[in-house]
């Protein structure tokens, strides 16, 4: 993708530890956040995928480099790429960055699952036509 989808994020407080920084596992919530708000921005609410289409995204796999901290009351940039697609899952690269500066970068692998089964599903058509049209 040219231009990766990218969504603003606030630390507050609480997404602090002891010592002031982002507490390392509020970064995932970060990545997650991005990803929902991608589907959302094409049109997709998850709650209306898993009624209508019987499915929700899980993630299979990830892999996290934490670079550099981010602070209390910084504004940060959290992008979403899809870097792979396959018919019952998407592989995304995501990066969280401060003034452009890259903090954390991500690989999060994500699966399509049957909501009743919890096993793998295909990917909607008309979702997985879409990006793969776009990506």
């Amino acid at each position: 993708m040219n231009n990766p989808f990218s969504w603003a994020v606030r630390v507050y407080y609480e997404d602090t530890d002891a010592g002031g920084v982002v507490f390392y596992a509020n970064y995932l919530k970060y990545f997650e956040r991005a990803r929902t708000e991608l589907l959302r921005y094409k049109g997709y609410e998850q709650d209306e995928l898993m009624v209508n289409e019987g499915i929700v995204f899980a993630v299979r796999s990830l892999t996290v480099e934490y670079i550099k901290p981010a602070r209390f009351n910084q504004l940060l940039q959290v992008s979403a790429d899809i870097k792979h697609i396959k018919k019952a899952s998407l592989e995304f690269v995501q990066h969280i960055t401060r003034d452009n500066e890259i903090l954390v970068t991500g690989e999060v692998r994500i699966a399509c699952i049957d909501v009743k089964t919890l096993k793998p599903k295909a990917i909607p058509e008309n979702l997985l036509e879409q990006f793969k049209h776009e990506y």
